[in-house]
């Protein structure tokens, strides 16, 4: 499902769909009236979901994760893929993909099975020898990235998605030649605006965190709170800080950064000082209400994920891509960064670092980047409908693991 983006060259891909199953109703859903008000009603406005479209969903959302994992055991290197799907008419279901017979799933009920040309393993393949390319080269020798914005396995066409500016056809097929990824599965798109970091530069206050950058004040939102032995925090972005600079929130003075790994990556922790209190809590800055942290288990293509931050306040959309590799402008300039996760949940500067989780409480990743097309100071893409919206999280677990932190859940 492109976002910001109309074809401008497709190479060779052949897919095959085959008939619709019936509904899933089986796994750990959540009903729709465990939800806090102000999810639902962003849920319905962003989404546009009726009551029963709501319910319906969460069933799906409930069972998805466990749908996945009987797929890729019963398809093996044949998987493909599995992601959640609104149709026209509104309603949802679960695909599962495979470049085989798909035999292996033959009278399971629940899912809608496609049979597609690459194998999942295939594609991330494909995907490797991008970022493999990319990251060899040599500045000032290789030729330049210039246009070439991102790239994906998009495992609803069953491709690798190369995003490029208007007119840089040339510089994407040499980029995609000289990284000896396979061609036939790759699938070209443009797209409109530039990958951002979202920090911004004014004074405010409110439910945010900032930092001074020399005579201005920079201004990111809280992630996930966080344990690391007896230290709480919080996870944010790496692009908001740096490792012992010191941030405030309300006029108070209230921890450090203790470690960023921008701009290698977009993963940072700020430790909170122990005269402080932390809650598993994600704020809904539009309301001033709290949505309780209840785990991290990773969301599918496909599944519903709202995200809160200072700017813009809570905003919903769904997952479009995962493990995306992205070129986003920076204060350190033009970076490369992977494994980021691709939603259509509008965002602005200074919603950078802030919360992306689903309306049952998971903590999927904190607010990266997003396609910035709107004025400075205030530049965000919610003036925009949701098929041009791309704002981008850097996985909350990936997070976790490399600073050794435990996340804090209610």
């Amino acid at each position: 499902m492109p976002v910001i983006s109309a074809k401008t060259r497709n190479l060779p891909l052949r897919a095959i769909a085959c008939a619709g199953l019936t509904l899933l109703a089986s796994g750990g859903a959540v009903a729709a009236d465990e939800l806090s008000s102000e999810v639902k009603n962003a849920m319905r406005r962003d989404l546009g979901l009726s009551s029963q479209q709501l319910g319906q969903y969460l069933k799906f959302e409930g069972a998805a994760a466990t749908e996945e994992a009987a797929a890729k055991r019963a398809l093996g290197a044949s998987y493909a893929g599995s992601w959640l799907e609104r149709g026209a008419d509104g309603s949802f279901r679960q695909v599962v993909a495979t470049s085989g017979s798909g035999k292996a799933l033959a009278g399971r009920k629940g899912i809608e099975l496609r049979r597609v040309r690459h194998s999942l393993s295939h594609l991330n393949d494909t995907m490797a020898s991008l970022d493999r390319g990319a990251k060899s080269r040599i500045p000032g020798i290789s030729k330049s990235l210039d246009g070439v914005h991102a790239w994906y396995v998009d495992q609803t066409t069953n491709t690798v998605v190369v995003e490029l500016a208007p007119g840089a056809t040339d510089a994407a097929v040499d980029f995609v030649a000289a990284s000896s990824a396979d061609a036939g599965a790759v699938r070209f798109e443009t797209s409109q605006g530039e990958q951002q970091a979202m920090a911004a530069i004014m004074v405010a206050g409110g439910f945010e965190y900032t930092y001074p950058v020399g005579q201005y004040t920079s201004y990111c939102s809280v992630g996930f709170m966080v344990m690391q032995n007896e230290h709480k925090g919080y996870a944010t972005a790496g692009h908001c800080g740096k490792a012992g600079q010191q941030v405030w929130i309300a006029g108070n003075l209230t921890g450090h950064f203790v470690l960023s790994d921008f701009p290698k990556s977009d993963k940072a922790w700020v430790t909170v000082y122990p005269e402080h209190t932390i809650a598993p809590w994600v704020v809904d800055y539009n309301h001033n209400n709290f949505i309780t942290v209840k785990g991290s288990v990773p969301a599918p293509v496909g599944a519903v994920v709202c995200r809160s931050g200072r700017t813009t306040g809570t905003r919903c959309g769904t997952i479009t891509a995962i493990n995306v590799t992205t070129q986003a402008n920076t204060s350190a300039g033009v970076v490369t960064w992977s494994g980021m996760t691709r939603t259509n949940a509008c965002g602005g500067k200074g919603d950078s670092g802030g919360s992306f989780f689903t309306p049952a409480g998971q903590a999927q990743g904190v607010t990266s980047t997003a396609n910035l097309l709107g004025p400075e100071p205030f530049a965000h893409n919610c003036m925009h409908s949701q098929n041009k919206v791309q704002t981008h999280f850097t996985p909350i677990n990936p997070i976790l693991s490399t600073y050794s932190l435990t996340l804090v859940t209610g």
